[in-house]
């Protein structure tokens, strides 16, 4: 039996030692986890800067939307300003006609409402409309028995709305119970 033993014994011995890494082993392991490190810090750095310039490149055109988010408006605008200068420069004409100006003055004001439309400018006009306080601003109250109380009865400036935002409340006279 001593025999048998002494020869697990150095089975167990040569298997333990197999097991353990010579130093070599282990500077070679450590050696390719740096490596591995390395490499995976490199690719990290680069990530980072990838969404650094990302980022940066989307705040430039976030920018730029805002800098020219009107600019189509404002291209539509100048031909109506065209057409406002050539009617001022009719009517400072010689012999101009009170029918050609009104008649260019009215295509102008159609340009106008087509720039409008084309942009989502609504024209907000409530006369004989029940006052609303988040369209409307009352400048006064008028006493009157023919109409229901706050109901608008005449509309001194129009307001307008943006793709459905206010932009100016439209000021109105309200009916009031006599």
């Amino acid at each position: 039996m001593l025999e048998s033993e002494a020869i697990d014994n150095e089975e167990k011995t040569t298997v333990a030692d197999s097991d353990t890494p010579e130093e070599g082993d282990i500077h070679l392991m450590l050696e390719d986890a740096r490596a591995k490190a390395d490499d995976h810090w490199d690719k990290f750095m680069r990530v980072q800067a990838e969404l650094d310039n990302l980022r940066k490149r989307q705040q430039r055109e976030l920018e730029k939307a805002h800098k020219y988010a009107i600019e189509g408006f404002v291209k539509e605008l100048l031909q109506v300003k065209d057409s406002l200068e050539l009617g001022l420069n009719a009517a400072n004409e010689e012999g101009a006609s009170f029918e050609k100006l009104l008649e260019g003055k009215e295509l102008t004001y159609k340009q106008l409402q087509n720039v409008f439309e084309k942009f989502e400018v609504m024209q907000i006009d409530p006369e004989g409309q029940p006052f609303d306080p988040e369209l409307h601003q009352a400048m006064s109250m008028i006493p009157n028995a023919d109409v229901p109380a706050n109901t608008v009865m005449t509309v001194v400036q129009k307001g307008y709305t943006l793709n459905g935002r206010l932009i100016r409340p439209a000021m109105v006279m309200v009916s009031s119970a006599a």
